[in-house]
């Protein structure tokens, strides 16, 4: 295990606002991972034909929403916990179990280390190798857990890789994990988006490992970061109890958990959003593999991981390029176990994409 010591967040909108002269409204952002159709439809169509519901205050026990994401994940919906977005969730557990070393698989979200150096804990970072195409090599990983390991953090789809864990692995990382009396949080982020969601998603598995908690949120796939709604699943009654325990009551607003009903229930979003991604995660591959100076590694998520071959050429040129265009990427060279010969973007709509390659590609 390697021990990483720095950790950045990449530029904002209103940084680049100030250095570039752009107003961050006419930015298209390929580095936040966001769901390019906007949010639902129906959500903008009759959110406002509830807005009488801020006069009351919300369900305590938010038991409507509960029973609406565990039929949209496939559980029990007193396997679900919901949170004022993902993060306050880690930040529960984090506190609750208060690890004094965590393992995360890195390159990985920064969020996870803040928050575990919070609470006075260590993380120590497993790397994806290059060589291996930024996949978890499982058996070495298994052989690299030890006991005074309290805590792992996967985030599967993982950013910024791209790359994911298939079910019948993470069943093998779990059973070890048991064995070292290890907890596993999941971060499945990213996961709606995967065309084998089916073959990688962890929540079945909840049925069966009491040391397994899985975070998802309404940020990235439902396109809405500011609405800040978060769950967890996880089938470790005593865990659900505790967060409901520690956590503040009424974390989510009325609206929001309106919000989350209607759009966990828009079956027609959710299904153009995954054509749409699916469609152009296989062409933007496609296209960047055919080039001699970049290398691709094969996405599953709705982002992809490129390095840059032509040794004059970094990441940092190809950020200043594209945002002069007012078209923003992920320099990912804070990245731990990455450089400045790494960028990540998402995926858009068509014609977005075809903007963000020409871009790119215009002196190659």
């Amino acid at each position: 295990m390697i021990r990483h010591k720095d950790h950045f967040h990449g530029s904002d909108l209103e940084k680049i606002e100030q250095v570039y002269g752009i107003k961050k409204e006419e930015i298209t952002s390929f580095s936040a991972n966001v769901n390019p159709l906007g949010i639902s439809p129906a959500l903008r169509q009759t959110l406002s034909e509830k807005i009488d519901a801020i006069t009351t205050y919300p369900d305590r026990d938010y038991v409507s929403l509960r029973k609406c994401i565990a039929d949209y994940v496939g559980t029990d919906f007193e396997h679900i916990i919901v949170g004022n977005g993902s993060t306050e969730l880690i930040s529960l557990f984090i506190q609750i179990e208060h690890p004094k070393k965590a393992v995360v698989i890195g390159p990985s979200y920064s969020e996870y280390e803040r928050e575990i150096a919070l609470g006075g804990g260590t993380t120590l970072y497993y790397p994806l190798r290059e060589e291996d195409g930024f996949l978890l090599d499982t058996s070495d990983f298994i052989s690299k857990l030890k006991d005074n390991i309290d805590l792992l953090i996967l985030c599967n789809p993982n950013n910024p890789t791209s790359t994911s864990i298939t079910k019948k692995s993470m069943r093998l990382i779990l059973d070890a994990c048991m064995q070292h009396g290890i907890y596993v949080m999941v971060d499945e982020t990213y996961v709606e988006f995967a065309d084998n969601m089916e073959q990688i998603t962890s929540v079945p598995l909840t049925n069966y490992y009491n040391n397994l908690v899985i975070l998802r949120g309404t940020s990235k796939f439902f396109a809405a970061p500011g609405l800040r709604l978060g769950y967890a699943v996880t089938g470790n009654r005593d865990l659900i109890k505790m967060i409901n325990t520690r956590k503040n009551p009424w974390t989510i607003n009325s609206l929001a958990a309106i919000a989350g009903e209607i759009m966990f229930r828009d079956d027609a979003y959710i299904q153009k959003t995954k054509t749409l991604i699916s469609s152009e995660r296989r062409r933007m591959y496609e296209l960047f593999s055919a080039q001699d100076d970049f290398k691709v590694y094969e996405p599953s998520g709705n982002f992809m991981l490129v390095k840059i071959l032509r040794p004059q050429l970094t990441s940092q040129d190809l950020f200043d390029r594209t945002i002069r265009k007012k078209m923003m990427i992920r320099d990912c060279s804070t990245f731990p176990f990455l450089d400045d010969k790494f960028i990540r973007f998402c995926f858009m709509k068509p014609e977005m994409n075809d903007a963000l390659a020409a871009c790119i590609l215009e002196a190659f």
